[in-house]
């Protein structure tokens, strides 16, 4: 402390009752000298009472501090309070953040004094601190998952041209005409069809529909697809196509979470007979205007669960007359439900491919994808694939 330096009266009054504040306490003159220090402020600082009391508040704060601390002094003395954030010096040499709040004092002999108290922000500003750090880390990880989500959209969108490009293609072959739809309910989906002409002795047409929706299924309809290219290829007998890749999925996919259904035709070169096999997919159907269309019922059960799910006589061998329309399909055709929940099912298929049997064929794939929808209440909730011939 300076020699010679007293504290006013009134402050050596309030002395006992500062002293029991949680907060800091530093009373200044108007030389802008300390007059005093409660407990609180020592312990904050680690500076001692003797250290602060009679000496200048300048010689403890840096030129660029001290010009601060001068203009909101003046602001005290102005308006009569002032309250800001700052940080005052410890005494190893680092800094504490405080809230200070300042209110201008005169006594009974006209001398000014500044009552200035220090409230520690410490623990706020680490809590700070770790929310900064820990919105840096979120801001940080939403960068990347933005980046993984745009990697994942361009794989998906790569994944769907590819899907796409192997959905059948409308055609005419010798005495019949083709029209095709494939549409997944997400961006990729699980089914696929195929029109594959065998050189030129018969005309292979296909629908396969793999359980779930999306990327997992997709992968399995994509594997199952290239492996259904071989097995046709081949020009095997249907019931062995349909044992082989039976077999393939079960040795090499394995999941009890992934089974497929699918519908099968072959029809010779004439156009005049067509072999029929299903395995656990909705009934084919032949239509012929004016007449309710021939249901063409699976005879194996689903495929990837079972080995012998396959029914060695399961074909069926069908007559064809020109002006025959044979319908294969997926069950996101017969899968809907109106706003009753009533099923559409194959009997409502079977309504409605009689009614288009009756139109052009080449408005008939539309007519039946508009009267679905028009069944359907909201989206559609499945993939869907139309695989629809014309005898000439």
């Amino acid at each position: 402390m300076s020699e010679n330096f007293e504290r006013p009266d009134w402050v050596r009054q309030m002395e006992s009752v500062l002293e029991t504040v949680n907060e800091g306490v530093l009373i200044a003159d108007d030389c802008r000298r300390v007059v005093f220090v409660n407990a609180g402020f020592v312990r904050m600082t680690g500076l001692r009472p003797e250290d602060l009391v009679g000496n200048a508040v300048q010689l403890f704060y840096t030129d660029e501090e001290w010009a601060f601390l001068e203009k909101k002094i003046e602001e005290s003395l102005r308006i009569g309070h002032n309250r800001y954030e700052f940080a005052i010096p410890k005494k190893d040499g680092s800094r504490v953040p405080v809230i200070i709040s300042s209110r201008a004092h005169t006594d009974s002999d006209g001398r000014q004094f500044g009552i200035v108290t220090f409230t520690d922000i410490s623990e706020q500003k680490l809590a700070q601190k770790r929310l900064g750090e820990a919105n840096k880390q979120l801001s940080e990880a939403n960068e990347q998952l933005e980046e993984r989500q745009k990697e994942i959209e361009e794989d998906l969108a790569l994944a769907a041209r590819v899907q796409q490009s192997l959905a059948p293609k409308s055609l005419v072959w010798g005495g019949l005409r083709v029209e095709t739809y494939y549409d997944p309910v997400r961006r990729i989906g699980g089914d696929f069809g195929l029109v594959r002409p065998l050189e030129e002795k018969h005309l292979n047409l296909l629908v396969c529909d793999v359980s779930g929706h999306g990327i997992s299924s997709a992968l399995v309809a994509n594997r199952i697809y290239t492996e259904t290219i071989a097995q046709l290829g081949s020009g095997a007998p249907l019931p062995e196509t349909l044992r082989s890749l039976n077999r393939f999925v079960m040795q090499h996919i394995g999941s009890s979470v992934f089974f497929f259904t699918l519908a099968a035709a072959r029809i010779d070169c004439d156009a005049r007979r067509m072999v029929f096999a299903g395995a656990g997919h909705p009934p084919a159907m032949i239509a012929r205007a004016g007449r309710e269309p021939r249901l063409l019922e699976s005879r194996s059960m689903i495929l990837g669960v079972l080995p012998d799910a396959v029914d060695p006589q399961g074909t069926l061998d069908v007559d064809l007359d020109p002006g025959d329309r044979v319908v294969l399909y997926t069950d996101g055709i017969t899968d809907v439900f109106d706003a009753r929940g009533e099923m559409l099912g194959v009997p409502g298929v079977q309504k409605f491919v009689c009614e288009t049997s009756l139109l052009p064929f080449a408005e008939m794939k539309q007519g039946i994808l508009d009267r679905v929808a028009a069944w359907r209440k909201g989206p559609p909730s499945d993939d869907v694939s139309l695989v629809l011939v014309e005898v000439l």
